[in-house]
């Protein structure tokens, strides 16, 4: 690893999730964008999206945003990406890790489900990140005008929570072409600006 101050230059595939899930949907549409992007757009690409991470146990870093980015890339078979180191936490190991890292809000220990789970289950690798379709749906109606981007920790996944109690998980298969329902994302769209959303980050429903 090298130091460009004040970023860091990281091998991809060495960098440990601190989530477990991430939604399909939005990692094929990552990769979609990186396909079509030349080299040059690439190099600026990836100069801009730095990944902000923790320094842990064994001096490995641990990435506490853009995980979709992080998988598209390892699919995309992109090797080195840049780091910004927001703590050092290598001194502690062990769940002391795992619960400061929560109490910072830089881990999301919640299956596909919407449970939570054990530290311990997630995984070590960005390649492993398990697919949660309602966390897909989230971020598609947000693309879609439901919501505003908010800057809180993973608002994303509190949408995915809402949409779970309202949205058959059959209706979230994606198409042939890795993209979901129209019809399933204008209804969720109007859920999204419905009064029972309002307590949501981002909500932009009628006052």
């Amino acid at each position: 690893m090298q130091t460009h101050e004040p970023l860091l230059q990281a091998s991809l595939a060495s960098l440990a999730p601190t989530q477990i899930t991430v939604g399909r949907v939005e990692v094929a549409s990552k990769r979609q964008e990186w396909v079509g992007l030349r080299r040059k757009e690439r190099e600026r690409a990836l100069g801009d999206h730095w990944f902000p991470a923790v320094k842990g146990p064994k001096d490995r870093h641990y990435i506490v945003d853009h995980h979709h980015l992080g998988l598209a890339l390892r699919e995309e078979g992109v090797k080195t990406v840049w780091l910004l180191q927001l703590a050092d936490l290598s001194a502690v190991d062990g769940e002391t890790f795992w619960r400061t890292m929560e109490f910072h809000r830089w881990a999301h220990p919640f299956d596909r489900s919407g449970r939570r789970r054990p530290y311990g289950e997630i995984p070590s690798k960005i390649d492993d990140l398990q697919d949660d379709p309602y966390r897909s749906l989230a971020g598609v109606v947000r693309g879609a005008g439901g919501y505003a981007k908010d800057a809180e920790p993973y608002a994303e996944f509190l949408w995915a929570d809402f949409f779970r109690e309202r949205v058959d998980r059959a209706a979230l298969r994606p198409s042939g072409k890795g993209t979901l329902s129209g019809t399933v994302v204008t209804r969720a769209v109007a859920m999204a600006h419905g009064d029972a959303a309002r307590y949501l980050p981002g909500w932009s429903g009628a006052a």
